[in-house]
């Protein structure tokens, strides 16, 4: 059973008593000083916290805790998610926020405090480090799930999966907002064609051999530390799933805008990185513009989703490059006719937004 994600928006007023009991268990004494912090499309808030000697932490609310933020099939467990795989990634080497204090009953985590250093805005004041930064990018994910072949049965990531019922949910997720929503109603004939190549995209994909997937590896949910190396964050709906999904997300970012000598210039690092030979590299770039397929379908349909849900705009704006992304993808996937039939559909149902995408 596919578990639906909250659709309430992010509490306007929080009880900040258990915080302040927090900090004052780790710090007796100090005075309870904290800023709030912007956060993004999902529920938690968040706080910068002052501490004593001039530090600071984030201190991050999360009102229903142990509960996916993506949707996906519900599987309670004893501790949060957030916390279960957090454990894991440092387990295995990859970079992730130090845990300072919990109060997981009451719905608050102390963190280290990372700064303003996403990805994304680093791009913006250093744009000529953008090389370095996603070739360490790639690899640091091509040497996380090679770690992550290996790891406990029972482990939360383990125990769910981009399988064909949640992939399919994610491409109808885009006929729901993207377009129905909108008012781009799709015609009887193409509605049924629209359906069945997504039945067929889906059970494509997840046949495919799964790995550690983040589920949303992209320039706002990467921090970079003073010394170059990237913290991972937003990493508690990891799952198993297609080798090139976090590929996707990073290197057609919804948020960004890259050629395409740059995508396959990272695409190859990947490879190297993960050690495949010609052979292989050639089926990752179709992998990763069968998934770029999927997965921008479901991005445009979620930004949609989070305007007409839970009240946020400000993501709607990235609606029409998103499926251009698609685009783009279909128009290399052209010897594929399933993928032409899809090109040819989201032409007459959105011939605004199709129009101008780059097809390299």
């Amino acid at each position: 059973m596919i578990s639906p994600v909250s659709l309430a928006p992010p509490p306007a007023k929080v009880d900040l008593t258990p915080l302040s009991e927090l900090i004052e268990r780790i710090a007796p004494g100090a005075p309870f000083n904290y800023e709030s912090m912007p956060g993004g499309a999902s529920t938690r808030r968040y706080f910068r916290v002052m501490l004593p000697a001039g530090k600071t932490a984030v201190a991050m609310f999360v009102p229903e805790g142990p509960r996916p933020e993506e949707v996906q099939k519900l599987i309670e467990r004893p501790q949060w998610p957030f916390l279960e795989v957090r454990a894991l990634l440092e387990a295995h080497a990859v970079d992730v926020p130090h845990v300072i204090a919990e109060d997981t009953a009451r719905g608050w985590l102390l963190i280290e405090d990372l700064g303003e250093d996403t990805l994304a805005n680093v791009l913006l004041r250093r744009p000529n480090d953008k090389l370095a930064l996603y070739t360490r990018a790639v690899r640091d994910l091509a040497r996380a799930q090679t770690a992550l072949q290996s790891m406990p049965a029972d482990s939360v990531v383990a125990s769910r999966a981009f399988d064909e019922e949640l992939l399919r949910w994610e491409i109808e997720h885009f006929r729901e907002w993207a377009l129905e929503a909108r008012g781009f109603a799709l015609r009887a004939d193409d509605r049924a064609a629209f359906d069945a190549i997504g039945v067929r995209l889906a059970k494509r994909i997840a046949g495919w051999k799964r790995h550690f997937v983040h589920r949303d590896y992209q320039s706002r949910n990467l921090m970079v530390r003073p010394s170059g190396a990237i913290c991972w964050i937003d990493f508690q709906d990891a799952l198993l799933g297609p080798r090139v999904y976090d590929l996707v997300a990073l290197l057609n970012d919804s948020y960004q805008e890259f050629d395409r000598a740059f995508v396959e210039a990272r695409l190859d690092d990947f490879a190297r990185e993960a050690g495949l030979d010609e052979s292989d590299r050639a089926a990752l770039g179709r992998e990763f513009d069968l998934v770029t397929v999927q997965r921008k379908l479901k991005d445009a349909g979620r930004f949609v989703f989070i305007d007409r849900v839970k009240n946020n705009p400000s993501f709607l704006r990235f609606v029409t490059p998103t499926i251009r992304k698609v685009h783009g993808a279909l128009a290399r996937l052209a010897d594929d006719e399933d993928m032409r039939a899809l090109a040819s559909l989201l032409r007459r149902a959105l011939p605004d937004e199709i129009a101008g995408a780059r097809v390299p």
